[in-house]
């Protein structure tokens, strides 16, 4: 048999604790033998036990350790296309808040319009563009476009070319890039030909955005018949769907005589060749051509930003490199800067 009891309140045990003392009756002890340590100590409170939410919490407000690899620059690809063989490179892993390498780029400055009705003025300032490389190992260059009077205009940027310092026939020429985002921003990733004036020269485009359409891309050429508004253009869109101002992406060109292929991520979205050329142009794309970075304000294209742009505007480079074929091309050699 069970012995059920049903406790007195607490005013009535000091009471039973005493009758227990006088009559000790063995098994209704052993009963209440709770009951009389309640009478000698008094309860103490129970004591909330963690919960895996608040051990979340915690994990999640933990510093990073100083090794963590930045979120503004994710791990590099290391490993050369198949078949290519690393010609040049910039992997711009200088130290943090310096300036960009004089001597592979050279700044453009000034408030022209750049022939395109921008409105930025290109600085050599190290505010509008500077390295970021926090950990030591993992740069990127940052072109940073401000919202600010100097000299006559409204906004400032950044340019920077190679020309005389690295131009190359043929390659395959590719950038990884966080773009931004805003009506009337212009980055692009480009080439222009030496040995003449645009559009005799020639121009090939690697990347061009007009920040108002964030899911599209566009790869293009210039030539003498076939610039401006009737350059040659492809557009490209997010996959995805997502901006591509979300994350970094690889940009490249595939350029061979007769031949250039547009591809982002390594998907070849774009081919041409001479025989997709307007009837009665030349194909200028068989000598040597300088690479261009650059974060433009507003222009033709773009049109002008609004009340919707929000400014600082960054575009972010993790690295700008230049492949050749590892077996070459027959009939041409390839043609670094005579200096």
């Amino acid at each position: 048999m069970k012995l059920s009891l049903r406790l007195p309140s607490i005013q009535y045990r000091p009471i039973l604790c005493a009758l227990l003392s006088y009559y000790p009756i063995v098994p209704v002890a052993l009963s209440l033998l709770a009951l009389l340590q309640a009478c000698s100590t008094p309860a103490a409170p129970a004591i909330p036990t963690p919960s895996r939410t608040l051990a979340s919490v915690s994990t999640a407000t933990q510093i990073p350790s100083p090794t963590s690899t930045p979120t503004n620059a994710p791990p590099t690809p290391t490993r050369p296309p198949e078949g290519w063989v690393l010609l040049w490179s910039d992997e711009f892993n200088s130290p943090d808040g310096s300036g960009i390498d004089r001597d592979k780029w050279t700044p453009a400055t000034g408030g022209t319009g750049w022939g395109n009705a921008e409105l930025e003025h290109y600085t050599d300032r190290i505010d509008n563009a500077y390295i970021e490389n926090p950990n030591g190992d993992a740069g990127v260059l940052v072109i940073k476009a401000m919202q600010e009077d100097y000299k006559g205009d409204k906004y400032t940027s950044a340019r920077f070319n190679t020309q005389r310092k690295f131009e190359q026939t043929y390659g395959r020429f590719e950038a990884r890039v966080q773009i931004p985002y805003g009506q009337g921003i212009w980055p692009a990733v480009w080439m222009l030909g030496t040995g003449g004036g645009w559009p005799r020269a020639g121009e090939i485009d690697i990347l061009e955005n007009i920040g108002k359409e964030p899911l599209i891309i566009h790869g293009t050429v210039h030539g003498p018949g076939y610039s401006g508004a009737y350059g040659i253009s492809t557009a490209y869109s997010s996959p995805d769907g997502r901006p591509f101002s979300d994350d970094f992406h690889v940009y490249a060109i595939e350029w061979e005589p007769n031949i250039i292929r547009w591809f982002v991520d390594d998907v070849q979205y774009k081919t041409l060749t001479p025989e997709d050329l307007p009837e009665g142009t030349k194909w200028v794309f068989d000598h040597p051509f300088y690479m261009l970075i650059n974060l433009a304000v507003g222009g033709g294209w773009p049109g002008k930003p609004d009340e919707t742009t929000v400014f600082p505007q960054y575009m972010k480079i993790d690295y700008v490199r230049v492949y050749v074929r590892e077996n070459g091309w027959p009939e041409h050699t390839p043609t670094p800067a005579d200096n």
